[in-house]
């Protein structure tokens, strides 16, 4: 049953990302982001992690999503204009597409070592204080540099929102 679920979310994951980039409209884009960051938030909750999975839609479905459709609401932003692509460009992407992936999986797979694969339920380290402790420790720099770009992201789109108003 694991595996089938895995399967299925892995499968949305994977269509809602094509989706984000292959969509014209930004709105639809975002839409799309969020169901990939909603179906891995079931694979956090197959692989037992569920505090991962509750901060992955809190966090990232949520407040992100939001901020990123409030920047495009901002900005604006239309549908995309269609590109002029040339016949040998569209005759030859998707081929040329499935042969670098197939090259590229073959080097990577040649490359990692096989390990032992992976139980669902098995991972106990996505608890709060499992988390907690390695981003107030090992993480804490990376942590904090984050909070302030973040912060510096924040009090541009004010100055930019106070711009438009004026």
């Amino acid at each position: 049953m694991d595996t089938f679920l895995f399967l299925i979310f892995a499968a949305i994951a994977v269509g809602c990302g094509v989706i984000v980039v292959s969509q014209r409209h930004p709105i639809h884009s975002a839409i799309s982001l969020i169901g990939v960051m909603g179906s891995l938030a079931v694979l956090y909750l197959l692989l037992g992690a569920e505090f991962i999975a509750a901060t992955q839609v809190l966090v990232y479905a949520g407040a992100v999503m939001v901020l990123f459709l409030f920047v495009i609401m901002l900005l604006n932003a239309g549908v995309e204009p269609p590109g002029g692509k040339s016949w040998p460009v569209r005759l030859l992407g998707i081929p040329l597409l499935v042969v670098l992936l197939g090259v590229v999986s073959f080097l990577i797979r040649g490359w990692i070592p096989v390990k032992e694969t992976v139980v669902f339920g098995s991972f106990t380290g996505g608890g709060p204080r499992d988390v907690g402790g390695a981003l107030f420790t090992e993480y804490l720099l990376p942590f904090e540099i984050v909070s302030v770009l973040i912060l510096v992201a924040i009090l541009g789109a004010v100055v930019l929102g106070g711009k438009e108003i004026d």
